[in-house]
């Protein structure tokens, strides 16, 4: 496509204490093959305590594509929201601040949604670890095993053009927003599976592609896994108070096992029939742990991986799991 008839695009990465990461979602962004006139960059920083806005500034006055915006309010959808009521592109393209995108990420997302018509594209996820430690290394190949994220096909990649119900932070045609309105702000996580779902349900086509590719730095600790996980379970089932059904039924799978593991496992004390059942389960689960334990250790011949993923599955699982516990019982007692 001739440089003409290229669209304006702007990149919101909304941002908050980034000052070990964000130089480098910046910079991947700088040295983009997307011509610079056609580009802006804007940074929402949610009033970062660590010198984050300091370097953005100093970006800002190297680069007048780069734009600093505040977000007083610190949550995530409203800086996106922030961000796209100030844009001027044609398309937006999200990112995050742990994110780092290759030198053509704009070009082939803009190339395939103008091919496609698409209303939103994304690519491939290809998880790395903040920290390379060997928890580190083993959580990042856990989120990108089918058996640590399902049916999460940015994760897993694909062979071909996919159309999915969500893409990560993904390339908007700037009509979308006007069509089916913006983030959600009542929802503190899982806003952009929130908007998706709303644009798929308003006839809206999302393209997953195979040849978009970015890296992205998966949190390195159990506790940070833990954390991440409660909050995005939670949030799945404790959105529906603000939004009609927030979520595709694969986001309600690690709910179903743990209450199938609180519930059975009560049940199994007292009926031997139902035990028999409730231990075969839980033995197939951990065989099959065991397996994507060892298909990671193996892969990279580091043995020393395998205890960390089998750990780093259980934390995934079971905190987003106790997480849609929780967001359940207070929609149903608190919220009514």
């Amino acid at each position: 496509m001739e440089e003409q008839e290229l669209p304006k695009v702007t990149i919101i990465v909304p941002t908050r204490n980034e000052v070990h990461f964000i130089e480098k979602c910046l910079n991947s962004f700088i040295v983009s093959d997307y011509p610079e006139h056609l580009m802006e960059i804007i940074i929402v920083d949610g009033m970062s305590e660590d010198g984050t806005d300091e370097i953005v500034k100093r970006y800002c006055e190297r680069d007048r594509r780069i734009i600093l915006i505040k977000n007083q309010k610190l949550i995530t959808p409203v800086a996106l929201n922030l961000g796209v009521k100030a844009s001027r592109g044609e398309y937006i393209l999200f990112s995050g601040a742990h994110s780092e995108m290759p030198s053509d990420y704009i070009s082939r997302c803009i190339k395939h949604a103008i091919e496609t018509g698409a209303d939103n594209v994304g690519g491939v996820m290809k998880t790395e670890p903040r920290v390379e430690s060997c928890v580190g290394i083993a959580i990042s190949k856990v989120l990108s095993s089918p058996l640590g994220v399902g049916g999460a096909k940015f994760r897993t990649g694909v062979s071909r053009p996919t159309e999915v119900d969500t893409v990560p932070f993904g390339c908007y045609k700037r009509e979308v927003f006007d069509r089916i309105g913006y983030f959600n702000e009542q929802l503190v996580r899982n806003q952009d599976i929130e908007l998706n779902l709303r644009l798929k349900r308003a006839g809206g086509k999302i393209v997953l592609f195979p040849d978009i590719e970015f890296t992205y730095f998966a949190r390195s600790t159990y506790k940070d896994l833990w954390r991440n996980s409660f909050g995005n379970g939670y949030w799945v089932i404790a959105g529906s108070q603000f939004s009609n059904i927030p979520f595709s039924l694969r986001h309600i799978v690690p709910y179903l096992f743990v209450s199938f593991i609180v519930v059975f496992g009560l049940i199994s004390i007292w009926v031997p029939l139902v035990r028999i059942f409730y231990l075969t389960i839980i033995t197939l689960y951990i065989s099959l742990l065991l397996i994507a334990s060892l298909g990671i250790s193996l892969k990279p011949g580091r043995f020393d991986l395998f205890l960390p993923a089998f750990t780093g599955f259980i934390v995934l699982h079971i905190a987003y799991g106790i997480g849609s516990l929780k967001g359940l019982v207070q929609r149903i007692f608190v919220h009514g």
